[in-house]
C-alpha cells in the first residue's frame, strides 16, 4: 500500500479531519477575542440603551426596539430613578449609567 493510500480511499474524511485541524487553530489562535465576546452583547446593549433612553430622551419601548439583539439578552433592568441600566447576555451582566449631560452614559465596572 502506498504512502497516500488514505487519502485515495478517503478524500471527505480527509478534507474533514484537515478542516476540523484549522479550525482548532484558528479557535485557539482567537481564544482571548472569542473568551470576551459574551461580555460584548451585554454591555453594548446596556451602553446603547443608557444612550438611547437618557441621552436622547426617547421612550423606553423605542429603545428597547432599538437595542434588539440577534441573540438574546436576559436580566434586562432599567433602574429609571437612578439611570441605570443593567443587562444580562450569554451568561454575563453588564450595567451602563447615565453620568450626566456633557458625559453621558458610562459602562460600570
Amino acid at each position: 500500500m502506498s504512502r497516500h493510500g488514505f487519502v485515495r480511499r478517503r478524500p471527505l474524511s480527509t478534507l474533514l479531519l484537515v478542516l476540523l485541524i484549522v479550525l482548532f487553530g484558528w479557535v485557539w489562535q482567537e481564544r482571548v477575542a472569542l473568551w470576551a465576546f459574551p461580555d460584548i452583547i451585554s454591555a453594548y446593549t446596556a451602553k446603547e440603551y443608557c444612550s438611547c433612553r437618557y441621552v436622547m430622551n426617547n421612550s423606553a419601548e423605542y429603545c428597547q426596539g432599538y437595542v434588539k439583539q440577534y441573540l438574546s439578552t436576559s436580566g434586562f433592568v432599567d433602574d429609571a430613578s437612578s439611570k441605570r441600566v443593567t443587562v444580562g447576555g450569554i451568561g454575563r451582566s453588564n450595567s451602563a449609567v447615565w453620568v450626566g449631560e456633557r458625559q453621558g452614559c458610562r459602562l460600570q465596572p
